[in-house]
């Protein structure tokens, strides 16, 4: 599933394609994503000028004077750049934006668990956004925040840092090596942990994702980029995947199990 650094990866190459540009066509081959797609935004959406493309979370939001696009890549979804006279089109190309200069966003959703929704209303209120945590890569988020947020809480910390009402966008990857970076076991109690331990996890957090949006994400099944490349950051995994491989600091075996139904990789000698 593509994550936040996929997400921003995605938001990055597409944005200077399209921003400022008027929509000019929406097609619609399929109208079965996770929510159907609305049946207006053919009708009302041409015209308008696409202002801006913010990602919030793991939705882009494309804003217009009227309102905003909130897009989701769900499992397997892909946007990428093209025009208007490429019509060699890929199984599960479901909508294209066409914009007035006959450049093409088009969205490829395999397993249509993706979503497409409009909503007139400020993007921050939508039911989907309203109670999301903040950005990690924001100053909204650091060790007084995931310190306050594990108070009197019992649950992994590696639940907690994956909780999207504590904060946004850190998937199952990236926890994995955020907590092998500040050296917690993903199972030790969240309330247990004291502020400077967040302090460590706080800034795991934000230099792994920086350094996997740098590197165009992680490579895991479907996603690629807006160009239709694959990111590259599974290369720099140090835990995640890992199970039996010697640990890169110390080169005793990762460890493998099971944390909330989510695969869970760290170092017993490094990780406490």
């Amino acid at each position: 599933m593509p994550e936040l650094p996929e997400v921003e990866t995605t938001r990055r190459g597409i944005t200077p394609h399209i921003e400022g540009k008027k929509f000019a066509e929406v097609i619609v081959r399929e109208t079965r994503l996770r929510w159907p797609v609305p049946d207006e935004l053919a009708a009302f959406l041409p015209g308008l000028m696409l202002n801006t493309v913010k990602r919030r979370g793991k939705y882009l939001l494309l804003a217009t004077d009227a309102g905003t696009l909130l897009l989701h890549l769900g499992m397997s979804g892909n946007l990428r750049i093209t025009e208007t006279s490429d019509q060699t089109f890929k199984k599960h190309d479901h909508i294209d934006f066409v914009f007035a200069d006959r450049t093409v966003l088009r969205f490829n959703d395999q397993r249509r668990f993706g979503a497409i929704l409009w909503t007139s209303e400020p993007s921050e209120n939508h039911p989907l956004l309203a109670t999301l945590g903040p950005e990690p890569l924001s100053a909204a988020f650091d060790e007084a925040h995931l310190f306050e947020c594990s108070r009197n809480k019992t649950c992994p910390v590696k639940n907690l840092i994956m909780d999207s009402h504590v904060v946004v966008g850190v998937g199952n990857i990236y926890a994995n090596e955020s907590l092998f970076l500040a050296g917690l076991h993903p199972k030790r109690p969240a309330g247990d942990i004291e502020l400077a331990d967040y302090r460590r996890l706080a800034s795991a957090i934000k230099t792994v994702l920086e350094n996997a949006i740098a590197q165009g994400g992680t490579t895991l099944r479907d996603f690629t980029n807006a160009q239709g490349k694959p990111g590259y950051f599974q290369q720099s995994l140090a835990v995640y995947g890992r199970g039996g491989q010697a640990c890169l600091r110390c080169e005793e075996p990762i460890r493998q199990m099971k944390i909330g139904q989510r695969a869970s990789y760290f170092c017993s000698a490094c990780q406490h």
